[in-house]
């Protein structure tokens, strides 16, 4: 849902007293697992401004009890950690992952006579990670004569990364590396000269569905169990016990014998999950 942004005033730049970051950070990392160490304080500030401006609010301290208040818990938390949340991704992101769908994962399912795959996309971020898995599947089927049907399920803490992810529209620096050939099959350019544009196909937003997920709750209310999971990049941001409770809510979701990636500077060894590494950051379910 979109806001109304309040008349223009004069806003001065607010100043996050330690007091307020420590409210702020803690209630950050209790609820949504991102850490808040000291040294992210001028980011907080920084990124937290344009909230307090929306809002006509001209302190941090009066912006803490909004937060922490019942109105304040329904409509500002849920936009405070859009602006909080770390956002960074590119189409085919450590390639080798999607190397290894082609060459070992889809050839074994293609031999078993698999015909359908469901594909979690855990943090999709705008969209480049799953609009990139529907390229590396349909690729595969068109290279290999084949028909394995898939649907790629999105999920991101972020309600305005979502939005960006579910249009599926990206500036033209943001395809720059992606293969020529893909860029023509796969993304319709804007007309506008000024500010070109692409937009993925309709044939490959249509293998999209999305829904608001904090990695954070109890349990995951997802709709499938899935032959593959990518969680990638986003395990950085949490501690040791963190990362280990989400591995093991997300393989709650993952087929015995199902896939799983992790980021490359990420790692699921010398943690108790129902986990088997296959190689460096690519793990089946036991």
């Amino acid at each position: 849902m979109q806001e109304n942004k309040p008349s223009a005033l004069s806003f001065q730049k607010a100043h996050l007293s330690d007091k307020d970051f420590a409210r702020l950070s803690h209630f950050i990392y209790t609820n949504y697992g991102i850490k808040m160490p000291p040294q992210k304080k001028v980011m907080l500030e920084g990124r937290l401004q344009k909230r307090l401006r929306y809002r006509g609010i001209k302190t941090f301290e009066e912006y803490c009890d909004f937060v922490f208040s019942k109105e304040g818990q329904d409509a500002e938390v849920i936009h405070m950690i859009d602006v909080v949340s770390t956002n960074k991704t590119d189409f085919f992101r450590e390639p080798s992952h999607f190397d290894y769908m082609t060459t070992e994962i889809l050839p074994k399912m293609k031999e078993k006579g698999v015909n359908k795959i469901n594909i979690w996309s855990s943090a999709c971020s705008s969209g480049e990670e799953p609009y990139t898995i529907a390229m590396v599947m349909n690729e595969f089927n068109d290279a290999n004569k084949a028909f394995i049907n898939y649907n790629v399920f999105c999920t991101d803490i972020s309600t305005d990364i979502l939005s960006k992810a579910k249009t599926a529209i990206y500036r033209m620096d943001r395809v720059e590396n992606i293969p020529l050939n893909l860029k023509r099959k796969y993304f319709l350019k804007s007309k506008e000269t000024e500010n070109p544009t692409v937009r993925v196909v309709a044939e490959l937003r249509r293998k999209m569905s999305f829904m608001r997920l904090n990695l954070m709750d109890p349990r995951y209310n997802v709709p499938e169990k899935y032959d593959i999971i990518f969680c990638r990049n986003v395990l950085i941001y949490f501690d040791w016990e963190t990362q280990e409770k989400v591995i093991n809510k997300l393989c709650e979701h993952l087929k015995p014998g199902g896939y799983f990636f992790l980021g490359h500077s990420e790692s699921a060894l010398n943690k108790n999950v129902p986990l088997k590494q296959i190689k460096p950051t690519v793990f089946i379910r036991k």
